[in-house]
């Protein structure tokens, strides 16, 4: 099988558990005390919280299930795949809840993933190789950096609501995406240097804490506001940045000329269905009838 038929395929899947992931962490998000936001009590809530634990053994499963995505093909492929993660959570969501789907719920499914099949079939992302310089990652982690801290600082000085959860999805977004590339990076040391460079390259352990940090911005997004304000920051804005860091920094290359048009007609289409997608409200489950009330019918 082709590597980036694999690449695509395991992308896929991480989409898949990422999903997963993101519905149980919201279940446990929802139950956050408002006091506790951005705080170390929150850390505290939500590991005595099943729900958010088994979304993060999820999630450690889909990063084991995006390493191999990364190792067969490029970022700029497999980030933006990653937006399927939106349209899977709704359906997850739906199966999990045993509801009716939301009004327009597959509408939106389908105009996400037609948006992505022509962005990315028009833009046929390849792998560019480029050895990234020590000037490379500092500037890359300066701005990465940068643009998180400023939307957290600014996060903090709103109430709960849209704009607050807005800027959280968007400082978690940028940290999603360099911790794709440095996921990125680390997994070509090991493929050309082995077990034990991969254990001493700071790529690795820049990973792991960008990860961390991450997923601590994305519980308080989930916490500050709706899905509406949270997710498309957060879907549009990681894909978005993983594909700039993957064009400046390892060199990926995409269709340019006329392949151009499709490829903005995709990338409109996805973020049509995402914002759909994100204003999309499960219908709640019906309520159990009391004893003795069943129809007779």
């Amino acid at each position: 099988m082709d590597a980036s038929v694999l690449s695509a395929l395991f992308a896929v899947l991480t989409a898949l558990a990422n999903a997963a992931g993101t519905v149980l962490q919201r279940v446990a998000a929802r139950e956050v005390p408002p006091g506790d936001a951005f705080s170390p009590r929150l850390v505290r809530y939500l590991v005595h919280h099943r729900a958010w634990l088994a979304g993060i053994a999820v999630i450690v499963a889909a990063a084991a299930l995006q390493a191999l995505a990364l190792g067969f093909g490029p970022l700029s492929l497999v980030q933006p795949l990653l937006v399927l993660e939106l349209p899977l959570a709704l359906v997850i969501a739906h199966l999990f809840t045993r509801t009716p789907m939301p009004t327009g719920g597959w509408s939106a499914c389908f105009i996400t993933t037609a948006g992505l099949a022509m962005l990315l079939g028009a833009a046929a992302p390849a792998e560019g190789g480029r050895d990234v310089s020590g000037v490379g990652w500092t500037a890359a982690l300066l701005a990465v950096g940068l643009g998180t801290g400023t939307c957290t600082a600014i996060a903090l000085t709103r109430p709960r609501g849209k704009a607050r959860a807005a800027l959280f999805g968007t400082a978690s977004a940028l940290a999603y995406a360099l911790t794709a590339t440095l996921m990125n990076a680390a997994i070509g040391t090991y493929t050309g240097s082995g077990a034990r460079a991969l254990a001493t390259t700071w790529q690795t352990y820049g990973c792991v804490a960008a990860g961390a940090c991450a997923l601590f911005l994305l519980a308080n997004a989930m916490e500050s506001g709706p899905l509406i304000a949270s997710q498309p920051a957060l879907t549009l804005g990681e894909a978005a940045a993983s594909l700039a860091l993957g064009i400046v920094l390892n060199g990926d290359r995409l269709h340019i000329g006329w392949w151009i048009a499709p490829q903005v007609a995709g990338a409109v289409l996805v973020s049509w269905g995402v914002l759909l997608l994100s204003a999309t409200r499960p219908a709640e489950p019906r309520p159990a009838e009391p004893p003795g009330t069943q129809s007779t019918r």
